[in-house]
């Protein structure tokens, strides 16, 4: 078996591994699957939203406010099940089996133990969003949504744990399969249990929340059963002795992942805010800042899997003591993920106006949201390519266990420099909403500056 893991780890002979080519092609062969997965994610999501929008539009304020609750929470746990992936990489990378058992098995007690406290805020979502000043009415619909989610957290941390696992050992074709059955799964059952169709009973914005963790456990149990049963994965016996928990690398799991997750969460807090800063210029400058976010979002689905590959290539070579290819895997990245995310920015450009259109319609009455929309995806150039460059570098130093320093730079760029030129271009230059998002691309660019030359610098220090 170590023969085996090696075989597949280390350079071939005869592969002339020295040509960035190489190390192109198999970044990319990790990032397609990976980029198409999180898609995928985004599917269900924007499906589960549709199916809620026919309950009308206090449902859909429910589900997003739900939403808000959901994600702080929940952004704990991915944060330490992310760093599954480096830990399995590197080990992958070593020969070294007993390891990438090790990560995988800390990664699922991770994911059942944060999940347990982390149940608490969306069951008790209804009293912190009355906290936070929203209306009973929406708070107790959100409360009924969340009543069905908060289940759904232990099973798919579980399946982001067993997700790094399958990317680390080159085998990230088989959370994808997983991932596009569930899309139509989901959809049926979300629309069921919202109905009361086929005999079952019509539970609203609960069964909405209930069909998601349905899924959740439905994706959890399909991945295990691939890990434990089928080739690759079943050589490594990922599931055995799964009943111990390994407390030296959660201790490690805990040191890599924490960081991310605080790092997940100054971003989260970033456009939170800017979401209330835009409150406070007009309703068309919410209106635009929600669909040029939105369409940032699934165009960051492009550098996110990139940047997933990055931390497994990385890991890898780490792993196996080789500076060179460390610092080979995160330029190949980054140029890789610098060339598709330019060129899908100059596409967004170009069809800003018709993207704008597509949201808010012809009408006279939307044509001033429409042009402000088309503003902001134009300001909003620089902060894509930005944004790509800092998620994939971000990767590429989670491959090196480098974490803690990537919060300090999220603190720096998005809160030290991203909020406060913000707020000084909106409110104290005229520029209003425009001003929010040239904030956001500074600042986010200081970000993605910083972490080119962490890595620049532990690349050296490596070789050195």
């Amino acid at each position: 078996m170590l023969d085996t893991v090696q075989h597949h780890a280390q350079p071939q002979a005869g592969v002339p591994q020295n040509h960035l080519a190489v190390e192109f092609v198999e970044t990319l062969r990790l990032a397609v699957p990976m980029m198409l997965t999180q898609l995928g994610q985004i599917a269900m999501i924007t499906t589960d939203l549709a199916m809620i929008g026919r309950l009308g539009e206090e449902a859909v304020a429910a589900a997003a406010l739900a939403h808000t609750v959901y994600f702080v929470s929940f952004t704990f746990g991915l944060g330490l099940t992310s760093a599954v992936s480096p830990l399995a990489a590197q080990a992958f990378g070593a020969g070294d089996v007993r390891r990438i058992r090790r990560s995988l098995r800390v990664g699922l007690w991770a994911a059942l133990l944060i999940s347990l406290p982390m149940m608490a805020s969306p069951l008790y979502g209804e009293q912190i969003l009355l906290a936070l000043g929203q209306m009973p009415r929406a708070a107790a619909l959100a409360q009924h949504y969340l009543n069905g989610l908060a289940w759904g957290i232990a099973p798919a941390l579980g399946f982001i744990a067993l997700r790094g696992m399958m990317s680390a050992v080159n085998r990230p074709q088989a959370p994808l399969w997983i991932t596009l059955a569930a899309i139509p799964v989901n959809a049926a059952l979300v629309y069921a249990l919202i109905h009361g169709l086929f005999g079952l009973p019509e539970l609203g914005l609960f069964g909405a929340g209930l069909a998601t963790t349905l899924v959740n456990l439905g994706t959890f149990l399909a991945a295990l059963a691939i890990a434990g049963l089928r080739e690759p994965f079943a050589d490594y016996r990922p599931l055995a002795r799964l009943w111990r928990i390994d407390w030296p690398l959660m201790r490690q799991l805990i040191v890599i992942g924490a960081p991310i997750s605080f790092s997940l969460l100054l971003e989260y807090g970033l456009f939170s805010s800017a979401a209330l800063l835009m409150g406070l210029i007009s309703t068309a400058a919410i209106a635009a800042h929600q669909i040029a976010l939105q369409v940032t979002a699934v165009l960051f689905m492009v550098p996110l899997g990139i940047g997933m590959a990055a931390t497994v290539r990385v890991g890898h070579a780490f792993g196996r003591n080789d500076p060179a290819a460390v610092k080979r895997a995160g330029l190949v990245a980054a140029t890789l993920g610098l060339a598709l995310v330019s060129a899908l920015t100059i596409a967004i450009v170009i069809g800003r106006y018709e993207l704008g259109r597509l949201f808010f319609g012809h009408s006279e009455a939307s044509a001033a949201t429409v042009e402000l929309t088309a503003t902001l995806l134009l300001v909003g150039a620089s902060f894509f390519v930005a944004d790509g460059l800092q998620t994939i570098v971000g990767g590429a130093l989670r491959g090196l266990n480098d974490t803690r320093m990537t919060l300090l730079f999220a603190a720096i760029g998005y809160w030290g420099v991203a909020f406060p030129i913000g707020w000084m271009l909106a409110f104290h230059t005229g520029l209003g909403a425009v001003g929010v998002w040239i904030g956001f691309s500074i600042g986010t660019f200081v970000y993605a500056g910083l972490l080119i030359l962490r890595f620049r610098m532990l690349a050296r220090k490596l070789a050195g």
